[in-house]
């Protein structure tokens, strides 16, 4: 059975500085009802729409990790095809600064259409860094219980681009999670064995707003 595990407890630090010096103060950050982000990647653009109500601790999560650039230079590491398409920083001491920062679990109010936006996770409290969006309608995704908890709440959705998504490099599909330590051990060994990965160049919001639908 395919399965969403999170590993971001146990990643293994490396010697090397990290580009960009972890902010406490980051991780107060509040984020906006609604706004919708543009992924610029090594193969072409795609808009997701975001809803904070869907899940707010999330979005909380996912709205400073975009603010501090954290997904400038990520990889799409896991294409699944028909299944997911995740991906994460290659930054180990800069994800495991954010890590160490938990996230309280929610239920499940939007589920994993496809096109949906998730946090994968492994356990209680442990969506942290890493996302996927669904290729297909994941919908045993919203009450699969692993780890004392149910469900992966979506709070996202693919509104252009998502033939974009679809044409992501998926060959590998989920052998690279055979080699997920590797990837922060030594990212150029395993770009070597892993060379048609797609990247995420940039991600930025291009629209958002503080009210909610009620208050309009």
């Amino acid at each position: 059975m395919k399965k969403l595990f999170l590993f971001c407890s146990i990643m293994v630090m490396v010697a090397a500085c990290s580009s960009t010096n972890f902010k406490p103060r980051w991780t107060k950050l509040e984020a906006p009802e609604t706004f919708t982000v543009r992924f610029e990647t090594s193969k072409g653009q795609f808009e997701i729409a975001i809803e904070r109500s869907a899940s707010p601790k999330a979005v909380d999560r996912f709205y400073q990790l975009l603010k501090t650039d954290y997904f400038n230079n990520a990889l799409f590491y896991r294409v699944n095809p028909g299944f997911v398409a995740q991906f994460g920083s290659t930054d180990s001491v800069l994800s495991n600064k954010w890590n160490s920062i938990k996230v309280p679990d929610e239920p499940v109010l939007q589920g994993n259409s496809k096109g949906s936006l998730s946090f994968a996770r492994g356990g209680k409290e442990t969506r942290t860094t890493t996302l996927f969006i669904n290729l297909s309608n994941n919908n045993r995704l919203d009450t699969l219980d692993y780890s004392g908890v149910k469900g992966f709440p979506s709070f996202g959705k693919v509104t252009t681009g998502m033939q974009v998504v679809e044409s992501l490099h998926s060959a590998y599909a989920d052998t690279t999670m055979k080699d997920f330590d590797l990837m922060y051990e030594d990212l150029p060994r395993f770009m070597k064995k892993y060379p048609k990965l797609d990247k995420i160049h940039k991600v930025y919001i291009i629209k958002k707003s503080w009210r909610t639908v009620t208050d309009l």
